[in-house]
């Protein structure tokens, strides 16, 4: 019983202690959100540019372009 009771003191203890304590903001506090809007827009930016020097034909169909051949036996 003893050792319950003071393991519990123990974990309040603790508790109280960090409550207590001031929070000094992270790096992920101060900067996170600015990092994820940047990357994000780093991306974004990037793909934009990919996409529109590739010169590529979105949904293309080969119906009218392509011919068939002459069958032969």
């Amino acid at each position: 019983l003893y050792l319950l009771a003071s393991s519990a003191r123990g974990i309040q203890h603790t508790a109280v202690r960090g409550a207590h304590r001031k929070h000094e903001p992270t790096f992920h506090d101060k900067y996170g959100t600015m990092v994820l809007l940047g990357g994000a827009s780093m991306f974004t930016a990037v793909w934009t540019y990919v996409f529109t020097s590739l010169n590529v034909e979105w949904g293309i169909s080969p119906v009218g372009r392509v011919t068939p051949s002459e069958w032969r036996e």
